[in-house]
């Protein structure tokens, strides 16, 4: 008779901790969720709230408007200078296969670290330009701050004003699947800024 040996593998310490802790944060996901849907409850019962669209009321702004001009005017001649420097470095590779046949391993040695260090004072250039924090975003800071500051200034007049207790920007990282027209306080902002129209109307989401 064959007999068969059944072996049961157990998890080791590792696994149970492993599943413990994924246990744990599920848990505690649920409870935060809970919780937070419960507090949203209970102040929708006792607070106003209200929305903008923060990106809809900046647009209508001269100041970001001339921000948004003179950026762009930055861009296009920093774009420009790349441009040229880069015709240059095509210029040199072209020039060098030409004669590539005529140089010496010395010669060919020393155009062809020409070549890359332009190629890395370009990359240089351009992060220096357009990379995180460079001067194009620095430049963004110094001309679009002063429009924003007069924007959060004019959500806080309405706030105070209307009595909203909170106003979501609903241009921001904050998802809002569906809106009510009614609470929107974007048009009531423009006013605060002296840009109010009473034909425009507010883009809504359908």
């Amino acid at each position: 008779m064959i007999r068969f040996l059944v072996i049961q593998i157990l998890p080791t310490n590792r696994t149970l901790r492993s599943q413990l802790v994924n246990k744990s944060v599920r848990y505690m996901k649920k409870i935060c969720l809970a919780l937070f849907l419960t507090l949203a409850s209970l102040m929708a019962w006792s607070q106003k709230f209200g929305y903008i669209d923060s990106e809809y009321i900046i647009s209508q702004m001269p100041e970001y408007k001339k921000a948004q001009t003179e950026l762009n005017q930055f861009s296009l001649k920093w774009q420009k200078e790349l441009e040229e420097k880069q015709s240059k470095i095509d210029k040199m590779k072209e020039e060098f296969q030409a004669e590539e046949i005529l140089l010496t391993d010395d010669m060919r040695k020393e155009r062809l670290d020409t070549i890359a260090a332009h190629e890395g004072k370009l990359r240089d250039l351009q992060r220096n330009y357009f990379g995180f924090k460079g001067m194009l975003y620095l430049k963004r800071q110094e001309l679009v701050k002063p429009a924003q500051d007069k924007l959060f200034a004019a959500v806080e007049k309405v706030a105070k004003k209307e009595k909203y207790a909170i106003i979501f920007d609903k241009a921001g990282e904050l998802v809002m699947v569906y809106t009510d027209p009614a609470h929107d306080c974007s048009d009531k902002v423009l006013e605060a800024l002296g840009l109010g129209d009473k034909n425009d109307v507010v883009p809504t989401n359908k």
